[in-house]
């Protein structure tokens, strides 16, 4: 079967260097870069504070650029986006406008609509909604209000304000489709959905990222204005690295041009600031002030200038070429109508192949926002830290408080990359075990690209040389769960699936001599005193637990992390898999696979049998796994919180091939001398001398006796699992809060199934009762692999209490159906992830309009914290496949 063009695409990016790069221009630009740490150098860290919203329009930024549905090269060199004015505003809406950590009562929150409704890989075409008001943008009534609420109350968002009432408002739609690499059309179409006549200025603009201003040499385009052609304006665009030559602008705008420099006069009080600065356009516009644009039509930032009026429900379209051809005689017409229309079938066409054909329109729409989602997720990244630390050579040595401050000991890393980000606003920086997540997906419409994802943070350039992999901007140096490991082995078998291609074992050899320097340091690091089980700090569940397991104890002492642990045992298991795997192309890999098989059964033992101690991690009286706290007197109690971290013991588990073991015969003969001779380590991991289901041994933390156990609280509905996935605290939590008092104080985790009422890792994400997709999916995974071991005879009560009797394969696929339920209509049209809000459940206008929250209500399944975090929740495009909705 011939291949579609998308795909076709997709085979010839950068096989040779011959080939035309598809993705050498995509959607690379962030919602934001202001308050990020990268734009930070203070003394004291607040990232947020020495960067802040209201100077973004003026202060060039150092490492990265953003702005509304923008698109830039790969190296972030030439910009291009959307600017509005509505003529009641009080700034040039150049980029989306949130709550910093600090003012919002639940943390940082953006406080826009916008929305990522289609994207290829190739980036061969894109669209994207932005929902503009037509009446003056809240900004202080959105700071003003919220400071007011305490954590107790909810977030005050953007609808409540008022601003969308008889939907006063644009619908601003932002199409961009290639006729080459290099050629990119753009569309922007301006809809009117008040009941009014209205007016707003566009101001499609064009920029360079200033990487001039500092100290270091490089290159310095120039934009200028053009000889206007019939109907058109053009802007000249120069500079030595760049293919594109110009911007052809439709209609005849009038042209502004300013300099990206930053405005010191306005910012610093400089008596010389630059003649034309940054916020130079917006002066223009906003404010009718002539001068603070170039007259002579250049700059290294330029905007065609539309005003434009549209009846109530009309509509009106903008078109912009952006060319290699400094002379093309008919940039729009005819040949622009065809290749976007072109482009649309071919999105059409690839995402068609994806997913079965019994997929509901509704899940297929959904899925293809989430695919979305993730592609226009994909930004640059450019940090180098040893330079961040250092200070740029034209200007004064930064505080030296920052030479022990955040990130001190990570001078190595140096990023210039495009990486997938978890939120192009909230999140606009690459994390860990985020990443890990969206490959998953990522790897069913574009597998090399979620290779090379993997790859990358196991650069040198990233990860340390200690071995530890980089956790996230805010501090590198915190622990992520080790889920690399993982995400190489299931996007190895997705690209298999997808493509049909020949195992890309090189690349889990990568993964895998990599990941080897990781599991090491975290054996070093994690386990400091060699008995298998671990300790590794927050591990990315920020408020799961009474205490800040990332600092030391109120009590002193050390906790012993069920968590932890068990995802070491999860990491070995993983990694026993990958050697496994190679050992089909390289015998030599036999031995690694004895040495996590090995690894495997000390930390199985260690979880289950604690040491030398009379404790393990498993509690017999309440049949669940909890972390274990250790005083200085030598005591020790288990912390009875009922989370994920009593779950999570759950993932570590796989299943081994009977027939293929056959062919690992040093592999076979030491399991079998272990199950002989060491029956005091095997008797705490599950059974592996029983050949069960599909001629496979079980490895497993958790034997089937205490799954049953585990089950029964976490299939039952007033515990764990909701109509919407499982919780990541047990509703049990509600009426019975765990409470410890140390010195007077109480630390307590009671069942909160919305935003965070604990101000603990900043109150932006809670893990006391919401759903998370991430553990979901893993968890999901798990109950397959023992399904696939068990067999149809194994069986539970599911829901807990139902006296309804099921597979562990068909809780599996309940659970997936309910965690995609959250984003598809019910039975009364309401889609579960937007709750009360009216607008978004009914009004034609939004109603088909998907967010991806961060996280997700337990009792009711609404989307809370980051909205925009397609990120790991895009896994919901990995289930929606499976769950057949």
């Amino acid at each position: 079967m011939p291949l579609d063009p998308e795909r076709q695409r997709l085979q010839t990016v950068c096989n040779t260097p011959q080939d035309p790069d598809w993705k050498t221009w995509g959607p690379y630009v962030s919602e934001r870069a202001w308050g990020t740490v990268r734009e930070d150098y203070s003394a004291d860290g607040a990232a947020w504070d020495f960067l802040p919203h209201d100077w973004a329009r003026s202060k060039a930024y150092r490492w990265g650029e953003d702005g509304l549905g923008g698109i830039c090269d790969s190296h972030q060199k030439l910009c291009f986006a959307i600017a509005l004015w509505n003529h009641k505003d009080p700034i040039l809406k150049e980029r989306a406008f949130g709550l910093s950590g600090p003012q919002g009562n639940h943390g940082e929150d953006v406080k826009e609509y916008y929305f990522f409704i289609d994207n290829t890989p190739t980036h061969s075409y894109m669209k994207m909604l932005y929902k503009y008001p037509q009446a003056e943008y809240p900004y202080q009534d959105l700071v003003s209000t919220n400071a007011s609420r305490s954590r107790l109350q909810p977030e005050y968002e953007l609808l409540d304000t008022g601003v969308f009432d008889e939907n006063r408002y644009w619908d601003v739609f932002v199409e961009y489709a290639k006729e080459s690499p290099e050629e990119i059309l753009v569309k922007i179409t301006l809809c009117n959905r008040g009941p009014d006549t209205a007016t707003v200025d566009l101001l499609p603009t064009l920029w360079f990222r200033n990487g001039w201003s500092w100290g270091w040499s490089s290159p310095r385009g120039t934009l200028k204005a053009g000889p206007p052609g019939d109907g058109i304006s053009t802007i000249e665009i120069a500079h030595p690295e760049l293919e594109v030559k110009t911007l052809y602008c439709d209609k005849s705008p009038d042209l502004l041009f300013t300099d990206n420099e930053t405005n010191t006069g306005k910012l610093y009080g400089s008596p010389e600031p630059p003649p034309f600065c940054k916020d130079g356009i917006h002066e223009y516009v906003v404010h009718g002030k002539e001068t603070a644009v170039n007259p002579q039509k250049q700059g290294t930032k330029a905007a065609a200038h539309y005003s434009v009026t549209v009846p109530s429900g009309g509509e009106e379209a903008i078109c912009l070429r952006l060319s290699p051809n400094a002379n093309d005689p008919e940039p729009f017409g005819n040949r622009f109508d065809a290749t976007v229309a072109q482009r649309i079938m071919e999105a059409d066409a690839f995402y068609a192949a994806i997913g079965p054909a019994s997929l509901s329109a509704d899940a297929r729409m959904v899925k293809r926002q989430a695919f979305a989602g993730l592609l226009w997720s994909k930004q640059y990244y450019r940090y180098n830290v040893n330079d961040w630390l250092n200070g740029d050579s034209a200007f004064a040595k930064p505080p030296e408080q920052r030479e022990n401050g955040r990130n001190h000991d990570w001078r190595h890393v140096n990023a210039a990359e495009i990486i997938s980000m978890p939120d192009t606003w909230e999140y606009p920086w690459f994390a860990a075990w985020d990443l890990a997540f969206h490959c998953v997906p990522l790897a069913v419409i574009d597998p090399k690209f979620a290779k090379d994802q993997l790859v990358l943070l196991c650069h040198e350039w990233y990860q340390h040389p200690n071995g530890q992999l980089p956790a996230y901007e805010w501090a590198f140096g915190d622990v992520n769960p080790p889920v690399q490991a993982w995400a190489a082995i299931r996007v190895y078998r997705i690209e298999q699936r997808v493509t049909g291609c020949a195992p890309d074992t090189d690349f889990l050899k990568r993964m895998f001599h990599k990941l080897l320097l990781n599991f090491t340091w975290w054996v070093n690091r994690k386990d400091a005193e060699g008995k298998n089980v671990f300790q590794g700090g927050f591990l990315g569940l920020d408020n799961i637990g009474m205490f800040d397991r990332s600092a030391p104890l109120p009590t002193g002492g050390y906790l012993e992390q069920s968590d932890g642990t068990s995802w070491m045992a999860t990491y070995c298991l993983s990694m026993l898999n990958i050697a496994i795997e190679l050992t089909k192309v390289d015998p030599t890999y036999e031995d690694m696979a004895l040495k996590f098989f090995e690894h495997f059964v000390y930390i199985a033992h260690a979880m289950n049998t604690f040491g030398q101690q009379d404790l393990d991690l498993w509690d017999d009286d309440d049949s669940f796994y909890y972390d274990v706290l250790h005083r200085p007197d030598g005591t020790h109690e288990f912390l009875k919180v009922r989370s994920m971290v009593g779950l999570i013991p759950l993932l570590a588990v796989e299943t081994i091939d009977e027939e293929q073991m056959q062919h690992l015969p040093n592999f076979k003969a030491r399991l079998d001398w272990f199950v002989a001779n060491r029956p005091d380590l095997c008797r705490n991991v599950a059974d592996m001398t029983t050949v069960g289901e599909h001629n496979r041994r079980l490895l497993s933390i958790v034997s089937p006796e205490r799954l049953t156990k585990i089950l029964t609280k976490m299939l039952d509905e007033s515990e764990f699992l909701s109509d919407h996935g499982l919780r990541a605290v047990s509703r049990y939590h509600k009426d019975s809060p765990a409470i410890m008092r140390v010195n007077g104080d109480e630390y307590r985790v009671d069942y909160e199934p919305a935003e965070s009422t604990t101000g603990l890792f900043g109150g932006n994400s809670n893990w006391r009762g919401p759903i998370w997709f991430p553990l979901n999916h893993l968890l999901i995974e798990a109950l397959q692999k023992y399904d696939y071991y068990l067999g149809p005879e194994f069986k539970v009560e599911f829901p807990t209490g139902s006296g309804e009797m099921s597979t562990l394969g068909e809780v599996a696929a309940e659970i997936s159906k309910r965690l995609t339920r959250t984003f598809l209509r019910d039975d009364n049209g309401r889609r579960p992830v937007y709750g009360g809000t009216e607008k978004f459940q009914t009004d034609e206008h939004w109603r088909d309009l998907i967010l991806f929250f961060e996280y997700f209500h337990g009792d009711n399944g609404a989307g809370i914290g980051a909205s925009h975090q397609t990120g790991w929740t895009g896994l919901v495009a990995k289930l929606i496949e499976q769950s057949g909705e």
